[in-house]
């Protein structure tokens, strides 16, 4: 599903951290080695219709490399 982030992301907690990660091999992989994150929280998005819509995310981060591969958990 495509979407855009529409201002910042709130309430974000971490819940996973290096090999704690499932993805953790691949990220490191694809992206290079760093300290890997799995977080989530809180924001508006607008999705590929134009709808406009409060949602959790879930994405990877790491410090020198970013947040990467953000997906829509569920609408709220």
């Amino acid at each position: 599903m495509r979407f855009e982030i529409m201002g910042d992301i709130s309430d974000v907690e971490t819940f996973a951290t290096g090999s704690g990660i499932r993805e953790f091999a691949r990220l490191q992989r694809i992206y290079d080695r760093g300290r890997w994150r799995k977080r989530k929280g809180i924001a508006r998005v607008r999705l590929a219709n134009g709808s406009v819509h409060t949602a959790e995310l879930h994405w990877y981060e790491a410090a020198a490399i970013g947040r990467k591969e953000f997906k829509i958990k569920h609408l709220i």
